[in-house]
C-alpha cells in the first residue's frame, strides 16, 4: 500500500496509513517510508523521517538499499551532514549508494563535493552515475568540471550513447561549458531524439547567445513530427526574447497550441517576450486578459514597462500589485524602471519602504543614483552597505558608468583603483572598468593615454574585451554586423547610405561629438567616419537600403548604445520619418519620427 500510494503520487496518504500500522516495520517498509518522506520537505515530514531513522533496528544498518533511501531522504531535507555520516558508516558501498550521495550534493548546490566523491569511485559505473556527474559538471562549470565531464563523455560506453536521458544531460553540460560544436555533435549522434533532447540543444543555444538557431531546430522537429512540450515552447519563447525580432516572436506565437498558450507560465513568458522586443501593447494585452495573475506575471509586466522607458506605468503597476505577491524581484524591476526613467523621488520612496534590502536591490538603487550623477549619495549607500556586507562589484560598475557619462576623471580613477583592490579576481568586470575609464580619457582628448592604459590593463588582466555586435532581421534571416564591418555583400551601399545620412544630418545642424571617439584617428579617417561606423548605424543603414520607406526598423545590440549613436539615431528617425527601435544591453530605445527617444536621454 505504501509503495502503491507513492507510485500514484499520493505519498501524503502514506503517513495517515502509517499511524494505523500496529506491527513493527521491516527493512523494506523503512525503505519505502524514507522514499515517501523524500517526496516532501516540511517540518512534520522531516520530524517523522528522522524519528523513523533513529528508531530503525541496528541490524538494518547494514542494508545498502535501506541506507541509500535514508541518504536520499536526508539530502532532500538539506541535512547533508547526517547523510554524510550514514554514507561513511557503510562498509561496502555500491554504485547506487555513491549515486544517492552525489545526487544529494548536486541537489544542495555542492557539485564540487559530488565530483570529489566521483573521483574516489573504483567500481563500475551505471547509467545513472553518468547523468548525475554530467549534471554536477554543468552546475559547477569550472576547469575541474570541464576536465571530468569531457573525459567521462569520451570514455562512455557505446550502449549509453543512445540513451536520451544521458545524452540530454551531456548536451546540457557541454552547452554550459560553451562547447556548442561538441554539443551539436552529441545531438546529431542520437538516433531517436525526443522533445527533451531538442529542448536541451535549444536551451544551450540561448545560453550561448545563438537564439536564432532554435528556430531552425523547431523546423526540424516539425519535419520529424516531434511535438514540442510546454518546456520546449518556453525555451522557444526565450529564444524570441533574446533575438528581439518581431517576425520570430509572431512566427512562434502563431504555432503555440491554444491550450498551451493558456498556461500561466507560457503567458508570463509571452509578456516578457513582447516587452523585450519593444511591443509593450501586446505584453499589456496578455497581462490584462490574465485573471489569476501571480508574482511572475506582475514582475514581467513591470520589467517590460521599465525596459521600454515607461517608468511611471511601472511604478503605478507596482503600487497596484498585492503586497503578498511582491518579492525582491518586484522591487528590483520597479527600481530599475525608475532608474531608466530618471524617477529619483519614486525610487527613493520605494527603496525606503523595502524592509529587507538584498544586495541586488542596493545594486539597483546605486545604479539609479549614479545615472543621475548623485555620486555622493550613491557612495554613502555603498559605504553603509559595506558596514555589514561584502562589497558588490555591480555597485562600483554603476558608479563608474555614471562617472564616465559625467566625464568625471578623478572620480572614475578613484573607483577603478578601489575595484582593483576589492575585486582582484573579477577579471571580466575589471576589463569593463578599463574600457569605461579609457573612454573617459578619450572623451577628454587624451587618446594616447587612453590607448596605453587600455592595452596595459587588458594585457595584465589577460581577458578579451567584448566585441560590439548589432543584428536585425532581413527577409526572415538574422544579419549581424560589428563596428566598421565590410563583410556584408552590400557593404558599399551601406556606407554610401551612411554618407547620405551624414550629409542630411549636417544640413539639419547636427554636430558630430568627437568626445565619443575612443581611439586616435587613423590615416584617411575623420571624426564622422569613425563615429558613423558603429555597428547599430550600419544595421540601420542596411535596413533602409532593403526598405527605403520603412515604418519600423528594429535593431538589437549586445553593448550599450554610445551617446553619439543615440543622438544620430534620433536624427535618422526624423529624416526617414520612421520608428527605430534599438535594444541595447540595458534597455529599449524607441526613436520616433519627431526626433525624440522614449528614454528621454536617461541612458
Amino acid at each position: 500500500m505504501f509503495k502503491g500510494l507513492i507510485t500514484n503520487n499520493m505519498a501524503e496518504k502514506v503517513f495517515d496509513l502509517l499511524n494505523e500500522m500496529k506491527i513493527e516495520p521491516n527493512q523494506f517498509t523503512f525503505t519505502v517510508l524514507f522514499n515517501a518522506c523524500a517526496a516532501f520537505n516540511n517540518d512534520r515530514i522531516m520530524k517523522i523521517g528522522k524519528k523513523l531513522l533513529a528508531e530503525m533496528p541496528e541490524n538494518y544498518l547494514n542494508n545498502n538499499i535501506t541506507l541509500t533511501s535514508a541518504i536520499n531522504m536526508l539530502m532532500k531535507f538539506g541535512d547533508v551532514e547526517s547523510a554524510e555520516r550514514i554514507f561513511g558508516s557503510i562498509k561496502t558501498k555500491d554504485i547506487i549508494t555513491y549515486g544517492a550521495m552525489m545526487k544529494g550534493y548536486v541537489g544542495n548546490g555542492m557539485s564540487e563535493k559530488a565530483l570529489t566523491l566521483f573521483e574516489q569511485i573504483d567500481i563500475e559505473l551505471d547509467y545513472v552515475t553518468y547523468i548525475i556527474v554530467f549534471n554536477a559538471c554543468a552546475q559547477l562549470c569550472n576547469n575541474q568540471a570541464m576536465k571530468i565531464g569531457t573525459k567521462l563523455l569520451a570514455k562512455m560506453p557505446e550502449n549509453y550513447r543512445n540513451d536520451n536521458i544521458i545524452s540530454t544531460s551531456a548536451i546540457d553540460m557541454l552547452m554550459k561549458f560553451g562547447d556548442v560544436k561538441r554539443a551539436e555533435q552529441t545531438f546529431r549522434s542520437i538516433k531517436a531524439k525526443d522533445a527533451a533532447t531538442y529542448g536541451a540543444l535549444m536551451n544551450g543555444y540561448n545560453l550561448n547567445n545563438e537564439p536564432w538557431k532554435c528556430f531552425k531546430i523547431l523546423e526540424e522537429m516539425n519535419q520529424k513530427d516531434i511535438t514540442p512540450d510546454d518546456s520546449t515552447w518556453k525555451i522557444l519563447i526565450g529564444a524570441c526574447s533574446k533575438s528581439g525580432m518581431l517576425h520570430h516572436c509572431q512566427h512562434i506565437m502563431d504555432q503555440i497550441p491554444l491550450n498551451i498558450q493558456n498556461n500561466i507560465q507560457i503567458q508570463n513568458s509571452l509578456i516578457d517576450m513582447w516587452g523585450k522586443c519593444g511591443l509593450i501593447e501586446k505584453a499589456k494585452n496578455i497581462f490584462d486578459l490574465l485573471v489569476d495573475r501571480d508574482t511572475i506575471t506582475y514582475n514581467a509586466m513591470i520589467n517590460a514597462f521599465g525596459l521600454n522607458g515607461l517608468g511611471t506605468q511601472a511604478v503605478e503597476l507596482y503600487r497596484e500589485m498585492p503586497n503578498n505577491l511582491r518579492n525582491h524581484i518586484s522591487h528590483i524591476c520597479v527600481l530599475n524602471a525608475c532608474s531608466h526613467a530618471g524617477l529619483l523621488h519614486e525610487a527613493r520612496t520605494i527603496f525606503n519602504e523595502i524592509s529587507l534590502k538584498t544586495q541586488s536591490i542596493n545594486n539597483t538603487m546605486v545604479d539609479c543614483l549614479s545615472r543621475l550623477f548623485m555620486f555622493d549619495e550613491a557612495q554613502k549607500l555603498i559605504d553603509d552597505y559595506e558596514k555589514t556586507n561584502t562589497p558588490s562589484i555591480v555597485m562600483y560598475m554603476s558608479l563608474l558608468s555614471g562617472a564616465r557619462n559625467n566625464r568625471n576623471r578623478n572620480l572614475s580613477e578613484k573607483i577603478y583603483k578601489r575595484m582593483k583592490i576589492l575585486f582582484p579576481n573579477d577579471k571580466e568586470s575589471l576589463a569593463s572598468g578599463v574600457v569605461l575609464l579609457s573612454n573617459i580619457y578619450s572623451s577628454l582628448g587624451e587618446h594616447q593615454e587612453a590607448k596605453n592604459f587600455r592595452s596595459n590593463q587588458i594585457e595584465e588582466l589577460g581577458v578579451k574585451v567584448k566585441v560590439g555586435l548589432s543584428w536585425t532581421e532581413i527577409k526572415g534571416q538574422i544579419v549581424q554586423l560589428k563596428a566598421h564591418d565590410h563583410s556584408h555583400p552590400q557593404s558599399a551601399e551601406i556606407y554610401a547610405k551612411i554618407d547620405r545620412l551624414k550629409s542630411k544630418a549636417i544640413e539639419n545642424g547636427f554636430i558630430f561629438d568627437s568626445s565619443w571617439i575612443t581611439r586616435p584617428l587613423n590615416e584617411n579617417e575623420t571624426n564622422e567616419s569613425v563615429l558613423c561606423g558603429h555597428s547599430e548605424l550600419l544595421v540601420i543603414a542596411l535596413q533602409l537600403i532593403q526598405e527605403p520607406v520603412p515604418k519600423r526598423i528594429q535593431v538589437v545590440k549586445n553593448l550599450r548604445v554610445c551617446g553619439h549613436c543615440h543622438e544620430f539615431t534620433k536624427v535618422i528617425a526624423k529624416i526617414e520619418q520612421c520608428d527605430i527601435v534599438v535594444r541595447d544591453a540595458n534597455r529599449i530605445h524607441h526613436f520616433y519620427p519627431n526626433g525624440q527617444c522614449s528614454c528621454q536621454d536617461h541612458f
